[in-house]
């Protein structure tokens, strides 16, 4: 199986989730020092059925899916470095936890700027200046608080390790060994990180406001936000699929170098230790891949998948 384009990954607490086509394997280090890891695989229907071969609506699904292991992994890896015991990875609490996430999220970012702006409208005469605002109000308040967050220590070890992700993904992709050395030696920014997806959100919401006029009753405003939100994340999801695929243009690079730019806040150098994490959460990933790759063939290909470059590549014995 050849290098696919769709490996990614999250930062989480004290550690890494890496996710493949098949696959999602995370690895935490526990408070004893060793290297906790888990697996599991994905929804072949969201990630393999037809669903994702739909623009912008596979979009959804795959961010949907990604809010929700994201959410569990974080809660995984909570207990995992606190050394608490039978660690659950799924359940009520992490879905409530999530929903109270995305409607504070919502809130904050979708809501409150149109609030504030509501403070001014009233001498704004052109509807288009007033979006306009309206996008730049809530591109500061993401901004502002993307650089709060990471003063708190806590915070900046996940930016730690959200670098050593970058590094390990990007040593992948270049043909690097899988070593700590190497590894260390890539950039921590990537083109498909999600603080540039959220950026690239925030962009298009602004360009999509704007041309909708101004209704003049603010819950009517309030709605058409909360209504596009889902629009506006399918756009956003196949920009960043398009512009990672063709980055070898100069324009597609000059578009994609703001994101890069935004990464350095939500992004830390990490130490060996962390680059070990991320590079254990990946091997792991690879071999895990390979094994669903070997039960799908046919017998006559068992042998063949079994033992792919990639994962002796990895650093597998």
């Amino acid at each position: 199986m050849g290098k696919p384009f769709n490996y990614g990954g999250q930062a989480i607490i004290e550690g890494v989730m890496m996710r493949g086509a098949r696959t999602m394997c995370l690895a935490v280090r526990a408070a004893s020092g060793e290297i906790v890891t888990h697996c599991e695989p994905l929804n072949p229907r969201i990630y393999s059925g037809w669903i994702a071969k739909v623009p912008f609506v596979r979009g959804l699904t795959m961010l949907w899916d990604t809010l929700g292991l994201g959410m569990r992994a974080l809660m995984f890896s909570a207990d995992v470095a606190l050394g608490e015991e039978d660690v659950d990875f799924s359940g009520p609490v992490a879905w409530g936890t999530m929903g109270v996430a995305l409607v504070a999220a919502v809130g904050v970012f979708f809501v409150a700027p149109l609030l504030l702006i509501s403070l001014i409208d009233r001498w704004i005469a052109s509807p288009f200046v007033s979006n306009l605002l309206e996008g730049g109000i809530r591109l500061a308040i993401f901004l502002i608080y993307l650089w709060a967050v990471g003063l708190v220590p806590d915070v900046r070890r996940v930016f730690g390790y959200h670098g050593a992700e970058h590094k390990t993904i990007n040593a992948y992709e270049r043909g690097d060994e899988l070593t700590v050395e190497d590894v260390g030696r890539n950039s921590a920014l990537h083109v498909r990180c999600g603080t540039a997806f959220l950026l690239v959100v925030a962009v298009i919401s602004i360009l999509v406001f704007a041309i909708l006029g101004r209704p003049s009753s603010m819950v009517v405003r309030i709605v058409s936000r909360l209504l596009l939100i889902p629009v506006i994340a399918g756009i956003a999801y196949e920009y960043i699929k398009f512009s990672a695929r063709h980055q070898k243009y100069w324009i597609m690079r000059a578009l994609i170098t703001p994101g890069l730019w935004l990464q350095r806040l939500a992004t830390r150098p990490p130490d060996a230790s962390m680059l070990q994490v991320a590079i254990t959460a990946l091997q792991r990933l690879l071999v895990e891949e390979q094994l669903v790759v070997a039960q799908e063939q046919p017998a006559g290909r068992l042998a063949a998948a079994a033992a792919p470059a990639t994962v002796a590549k990895a650093g597998q014995p």
